[in-house]
Formats: C-alpha cells, structure tokens, sequence
C-alpha cells in the first residue's frame, strides 16, 4: 500500500522537473543563438556605416529590431524554466528573475515594437519631436526606456538568477556569467548621469555575451544532472 500511496504525489513533482528541464534547453539554445544573430547583424550593420557618425541603416536596423523582439521573450523562458529546475530553497530569486526579466521584455519589446511600426510613418516621421521620442540618439524617449530595461530591470534580473543559482551543484561558472552581466549592465547605467553613452555601451557585453554563455551553461548543467 505504501508504494501505491506515494507515487501519485511523486508523479507531479516528476512532471514538473521533465517540463522545466525541457523548458530550460528550449531556452538554453534560443537565447544564445538569437543573440549570437544578433552580434552578427550589429557587426555587420556597424560595418557599412557611410561614417561612425551615421545610425545602422536597413535592413540591418529591421533586423536588429526584430532579434530584439525575439531575445526578450527567450530570456523571460530561462527565467521561468529556472524557476522550476533550482532547489526550494533558491526560488524567491528565481522568482524574482522572473518578474525583472519580464519587466525587461514588456519595456524594450514595447519600445522596439514602436520604432518598427510608428517612427517610419509619414506623418510622424515628418514631426520635429519625432527625433526625441523614436531616435537613439540621447536625448530620446525611446533611448531612456531601453536603459530602464537593459541597464535596469536585466540586471536585476540577472542578479537573481545568479542567486537563485547559489548551493547549484555544476552551476557555478553560470553564476559566476550572471553576476558579472548583472554587474556590466549595472556600469552601463552610469553612462546616464555622466551623459556619456560610450559608458552605456559596457552594459551591451553583458547581455550580449556573458548572459547567453551564462543560459547555455545552465541548460547543459541541467541535461547533465538528469
């Protein structure tokens, strides 16, 4: 009778760790391969710039865009499928991760989204003020908001994910990526009272590099405790 008794309450609690750990390479392999095209498409848009001086133009710009559209969602999956794979104990801050990385992707996609499908409309393209919400070119709306969510509320995120991952057996160069792109992002955020983008732009390796290196680790330490 014992047995019978304990392997439906097992049962879910199996489920559960099956469907994070699927959740976890889903987004182990979307995050750094969306953001791997990413880098590809800034290096290359950067490249055939007339003058550093000029933006990125298209469709290396749409590209970007569209990436960016793809990657914030990406990276709200590894939060979630974190949530569902550490101990616990350690789910408060997985919990966390969760809510500042969807912060994150509710801003820069609802940013992003805007750039795509208002800036490039006549009539407000042909606005004076259109400059100051749509460009990135500081000062601008547009521009204040991606910092809120990159430099802000991902490196929270990051943070936690980097706690949430703390007494993880195999996980600790992951963390070791999350703290350091939590702390990158955080760097860039600087470069808004000292009116210097340059600054900004530190916060970019964070979530360009060490964030995706840090989820496929993850994903690979999860496959290998199974």
């Amino acid at each position: 009778m014992t047995p019978r008794a304990s392997h439906p309450a097992a049962a879910p609690h199996a489920d559960a760790e099956t469907s994070s750990s699927w959740l976890m390479a889903v987004a182990g392999a979307l995050v750094p391969l969306l953001s791997l095209a990413y880098a590809l498409v800034l290096v290359v848009g950067l490249a055939t710039l007339p003058t550093p001086a000029h933006p990125i133009h298209d469709p290396w710009f749409t590209l970007m865009e569209l990436l960016i559209l793809a990657i914030a969602p990406a990276m709200v999956l590894f939060g979630v499928a974190l949530h569902g794979c550490v101990a616990a104990e350690n789910r408060h801050a997985a919990l966390l991760c969760v809510i500042f990385m969807s912060l994150c992707a509710v801003v820069t996609c609802s940013v992003h989204f805007s750039i795509l499908v208002l800036s490039r409309q006549p009539e407000i393209a042909a606005a004076e003020w259109a400059p100051l919400v749509f460009s990135f070119t500081w000062p601008s709306l547009a521009y204040a908001l991606d910092i809120l969510a990159w430099d802000f509320f991902f490196a929270l995120a990051a943070l936690f994910a980097a706690l949430a991952l703390r007494n993880e057996t195999g996980h600790e160069i992951a963390r070791r990526f999350l703290f350091a792109a939590a702390i990158l992002a955080l760097i860039g955020l600087a470069g808004v009272p000292l009116e210097n983008m340059s600054v900004r732009n530190i916060g970019i390796i964070g979530y360009v590099v060490l964030f995706p290196v840090a989820t496929a680790l993850v994903a690979r330490a999860q496959r290998s405790a199974q």
